[in-house]
């Protein structure tokens, strides 16, 4: 009997294990990549479904829409970030669906990544919940893009920012102030990452509507795709 109760239970454990790696294999293959072929050279994002579900699902519809092709990044600054998906050639804004819901907070409540080199996140306007399709990609470790995450309670009995206590604040404001929301990373480039570092070293100044940062030399988004 102790034989047989010995064997079902390793024949449970191995059940279970080959689960647990299927489960882990399918979750791999779900992770959606998009291939940016730019004049600069090519580069691929992986993006965080299970992090930003609605911002990678947006930003998706825009890449199978085609939105980014043709596009510039008109915005690179060589110590933050660069910025594009936005405007064509001729510095003409491409139009967008309805902005996306910011998931800055539940991202990062999930495990998602800061605002580090290397990760993608959507650009957007004072407004947390405006953004739509420019994106952009870290180049530095910006914390300061970081969204805030709100202690438990109601009033929250201790909150601390930027060097200043406050106490017992309704939890409403804290959700509310538009300072902690912060930018949502959905994503991060796996390869080419030395493309990226070549894009944000190039000459920049005056460009269409833009006083500066705008490279001298257009840096076009030939294509963007999502790699089979």
């Amino acid at each position: 009997m102790t034989l047989l109760r010995n064997l079902l239970t390793r024949r449970a454990m191995l059940l279970i294990a080959v689960l647990v790696i299927g489960r882990s294999a399918a979750l791999a293959q779900e992770t959606p990549k998009v291939k940016f072929s730019t004049t600069a050279g090519d580069f691929v994002v992986e993006l965080y479904p299970d992090k930003a579900p609605k911002t990678v699902e947006n930003f998706l519809r825009y890449v199978k829409d085609k939105h980014y092709d043709g596009t510039i990044f008109h915005r690179v600054i060589e110590n933050f970030m660069v910025q594009g998906g936005g405007y064509d050639t001729h510095y003409v804004e491409k139009k967008t669906r309805p902005s996306v819901v910011h998931e800055g907070r539940e991202a990062l409540g999930k495990g998602g990544s800061k605002n580090v080199v290397g990760t993608l996140a959507m650009a957007r306007t004072a407004d947390p919940n405006s953004a739509s399709a420019q994106f952009f990609i870290n180049v530095n470790d910006n914390a300061f893009l970081d969204p805030t995450l709100i202690p438990s309670g109601d009033p929250v009995p201790k909150f601390e920012y930027q060097g200043r206590v406050y106490e017992n604040t309704p939890r409403a404001n804290l959700l509310s102030a538009p300072q902690l929301f912060g930018y949502t990373v959905f994503g991060k480039v796996v390869s080419g990452m030395d493309v990226v570092q070549k894009m944000k070293s190039v000459p920049t100044g005056a460009g269409g509507p833009f006083p500066s940062d705008v490279p001298k030399t257009p840096i076009l988004i030939n294509s963007a795709t999502l790699v089979k």
